[in-house]
């Protein structure tokens, strides 16, 4: 998931073809959350999606709650940090706690489930800091959260 050149044979979806085949999509910076230590931010993608990056999740409580696949993570940011979907036109506050945001921390902080962001050049296009890592969730999964989406 890289800012690639235009593919002609994609409708000129900014994507092309990496040597092992996988498609490397166009990130789109919508805003972050943040402090010098901390970094929640958020980009939308071209494949219909959203890249959340947040701090990782220790807390053994929360994870033995959830059921985690291997290729798959959590990750803890503000609830601020949504209201940056309006810049790629999704307006609404979050009023149903459904995946992908899978609990509500007391500080009011959402645990956010999806699949783990590894491929190199996507993350090679983000500043992410140790404490933090990051994972995709779909669009229409992000537009079932808000309340007048």
């Amino acid at each position: 998931m890289l800012l690639g050149e235009s593919d002609p044979e994609s409708n000129a979806r900014n994507v092309r073809q990496v040597s092992d085949g996988s498609k490397i999509v166009k990130l789109q910076f919508l805003g972050k959350d943040s402090t010098p230590t901390n970094s929640p931010t958020l980009y939308a993608t071209d494949e219909n999606s959203y890249v959340v990056q947040g701090w990782i999740v220790t807390d053994p409580a929360i994870l033995g709650a959830l059921t985690i696949n291997d290729d798959e993570t959590v990750v803890e940011v503000p609830a601020r940090l949504m209201t940056h979907l309006a810049k790629d036109g999704v307006t609404g506050d979050v009023a149903h706690l459904v995946p992908p945001i899978v609990y509500l921390k007391e500080n009011g902080n959402f645990i956010v489930h999806g699949p783990r962001v590894t491929d190199r050049e996507t993350l090679s296009q983000m500043n992410i800091p140790d404490h933090a890592t990051c994972v995709m969730v779909m669009k229409p999964a992000t537009l079932a959260l808000l309340a007048g989406a």
